[in-house]
């Protein structure tokens, strides 16, 4: 029996919980300190208001401040369940509590830019670890296609951990993989976890696709009318994932499986991203389709583009990635959504 700690009490954190504790695993949740009245709700009435289901009996759900009184059990695995954005408040928060070299497992996606770099976010958290006098780290980064709400109900769920250490990624496998939650391993770190990032961008593209197929259909869904349009922008997309991960010096084959295409399929047929889209593809600005439609949902493909966009538009052209470029385009700049379709390969 292996003790777990899990930074972040949302959905996904919580999801994870359900094969650590069947696996015999001792669980404990630490919620963030913004928090604490979710933690209440938890310890209340043994539900999770997000996902809608019970929790396993023997998960333990603390609040922040008892981060310090978790970590000093001899942990085994640490793994980090926030927004992209808390990555640098967890580093800060364990670069102050962390004694030993702790694996630590990211369940969290996205990708950042330090020093005119992108960064990928093991690296990220590697990086500002050592910054508060973590000398040795070793975290591996999870991908592929995992909503949380399957996973707390235990469909068969498969999913990739990345590590330049293979060892320690077939470790936590070990640990957490049961009879429904199916974890592969991978050497590609840079591949794994700029796919888990980027295909939030495709999948408001690919939600798009009603609203692009052509004018005279937009309000015939039901008739399926959108499919090939949808067909064309996941083939663009799969394209365009390649050439950007290869950019970053990732794997091509990493895009071919569980990190990207799997993931970009779960995301475009009906995550939060993919539910941007569709009111991209209306005609709505992002700004207006998130004050109106969207206010209290937060969008990870907008807030990578936010991140990396101006980036991406010097480091590319709208021949190579032209549908990357017409997402970050529309949200970025606040223009409505126009595809070059002629730059499609």
């Amino acid at each position: 029996m292996a003790k777990i700690l899990i930074l972040g009490a949302g959905s996904m954190g919580t999801a994870f919980s359900f094969p650590c504790s069947d696996n015999g695993h001792s669980v404990s949740i630490v919620g963030t300190h913004l928090e604490n009245d979710f933690i209440d709700q938890i310890n209340s009435d043994g539900k999770h208001p997000s996902l809608n289901c019970r929790v396993p009996k023997d998960v333990n759900f603390v609040k922040f401040e008892s981060l310090g009184k978790e970590i000093n059990k001899k942990i085994d695995l640490i793994v980090v369940a926030v927004i992209s954005k808390g990555i640098e408040w967890v580093s800060m928060e364990l670069g102050k509590l962390l004694k030993n070299n702790v694996p630590i497992l990211i369940l969290t996606k996205g990708l950042s830019i330090h020093n005119n770099k992108y960064e990928v976010l093991a690296h990220k958290m590697e990086r500002l670890l050592k910054k508060n006098g973590i000398k040795r780290t070793n975290i591996t980064a999870a991908g592929g296609p995992c909503l949380a709400k399957g996973l707390a109900n235990k469909v068969h769920t498969s999913v990739v951990f990345a590590n330049t250490d293979i060892k320690v990624a077939k470790f936590i496998s070990g640990l957490v993989s049961t009879n429904y939650y199916h974890v592969f391993t991978s050497n590609d770190v840079i591949g794994v976890e700029t796919c888990a990032a980027i295909k939030n961008i495709f999948s408001m593209a690919v939600g798009a696709s009603n609203g692009l197929c052509n004018t005279t259909t937009i309000n015939q869904k039901n008739g399926k009318n959108y499919l090939n349009t949808a067909a064309s922008l996941i083939q663009e997309s799969i394209y365009e994932m390649i050439i950007f991960v290869e950019k970053l010096k990732g794997k091509k084959e990493t895009v071919m499986g569980l990190a990207g295409i799997g993931d970009l399929y779960v995301s475009a047929d009906g995550g939060r991203n993919s539910k941007m889209g569709e009111h991209l593809g209306t005609g709505m600005t992002f700004k207006e389709a998130k004050q109106k439609k969207m206010p209290n949902e937060t969008v990870e493909g907008a807030d990578l583009v936010f991140e990396i966009g101006l980036k991406v538009k010097k480091d590319f052209n709208i021949t190579t990635l032209p549908l990357m470029i017409a997402i970050i385009n529309t949200i970025y700049d606040e223009m409505p959504l126009k595809v070059d379709w002629k730059y499609f390969k």
